[in-house]
């Protein structure tokens, strides 16, 4: 019988973390083991996990989400390790359903989940914009990928060894650079039998200086991951709308570089609004999408968090080229 383990990284999770290890007892295929790695929490999270009797891997120092994994890789024994992230509850179906998808299709290496479309724990608009945007992207990629987000997914423990544990300098994007190594290791899917409900950010400068720190990387480890032959990760946003929010944010900056021009001319300036009002049309379902859920007047304010969004996105893209062209040079004395 194939055993699998259930490893859960966290770091001050005590919010969420019973839910999360609560629905993990309630699966109807009971886990062979739950291990919780506290990557030195200030708020009590091991204490949860003990409590509710997990095995609990107490890391000394904060190392991020790649080291919590691996240490928890390291302490588990399972045939197959389904990784959760402590903000996520499951489906109760969803190791029943991961576990089904391993047995039945053999050149399957890695199977991963999708959100649900209602957060775990409400907590206003900006949770709403991020709860629905991922629940659609996802759902629009079902099948065979290439990318993989470890928030809820099965890997085999045989290729996880050939492929080797996750990279430990990384604090963001860690699953871009997995993904990368895994091709060649078997097929990766991404099922809708898979499911549960997260608990997301809501402010909105924390989601937008997450999104900042995802981006800024994502040009060399895609680059890297090319060449290597390895496939690109699918993308959680239309190519269409990351060029109008490019240039919408390349034309305002322009525009403010020459205020002279832009009064002889207003017409320019009116360029970035033109482009930021015809932003939402370039994924016309995920507004659909997202009317159908929570409405006509949250589409709208949906859509000006989703621009925001991506305004960061690209100007994190552009750094993250700039630097890659320009590295720093590296200073000191002998």
């Amino acid at each position: 019988m194939t055993t699998v383990s259930v490893v859960v990284p966290c770091y001050d999770a005590a919010r969420t973390l019973r839910l999360c290890v609560e629905a993990v007892r309630a699966q109807t295929r009971t886990p062979d083991e739950i291990v919780v790695v506290d990557d030195a929490s200030r708020d009590g999270s091991a204490d949860i996990a003990a409590g509710l009797g997990c095995r609990v891997v107490r890391l000394p120092e904060n190392r991020g989400v790649s080291a919590a994994r691996n240490a928890g890789v390291a302490a588990s024994s399972g045939d197959v390790v389904f990784f959760l992230d402590s903000d996520v509850a499951l489906h109760p179906d969803a190791v029943r359903a991961a576990l089904d998808v391993l047995r039945d299709e053999p050149d399957v290496g890695c199977v991963q989940g999708v959100y649900e479309p209602e957060p775990l724990i409400d907590d206003g608009p900006v949770e709403w914009y991020r709860i629905l945007h991922a629940a659609y992207w996802r759902r629009r990629h079902l099948g065979d990928v290439t990318g993989v987000v470890f928030a809820l997914a099965a890997i085999r423990r045989d290729v996880l060894e050939e492929v080797g544990g996750f990279d430990e300098t990384l604090r963001d994007c860690e699953d871009v650079e997995y993904g990368g190594r895994l091709a060649g290791h078997g097929r990766v899917v991404l099922t809708d039998r898979i499911r549960g409900r997260h608990d997301d950010g809501h402010r909105l400068r924390p989601v937008l200086a997450e999104q900042w720190r995802r981006a800024v990387p994502l040009v060399p480890l895609t680059l890297a991951a090319a060449r290597r032959g390895a496939g690109q990760p699918e993308p959680a946003n239309r190519r269409a709308g990351i060029v109008v929010a490019a240039l919408a944010v390349a034309t305002l900056a322009g525009g403010l570089a020459a205020v002279p021009l832009g009064l002889l001319h207003p017409v320019f300036l009116l360029v970035p609004a033109v482009l930021a009002a015809a932003f939402p049309f370039t994924d016309p379902g995920l507004l659909r999408y997202v009317r159908r859920h929570r409405g006509a007047g949250f589409a709208a304010r949906f859509a000006a968090v989703h621009f925001a969004v991506h305004a960061v996105l690209v100007t994190g893209l552009a750094a993250g080229a700039l630097r890659l062209l320009f590295p720093a040079r590296r200073t000191g004395g002998r």
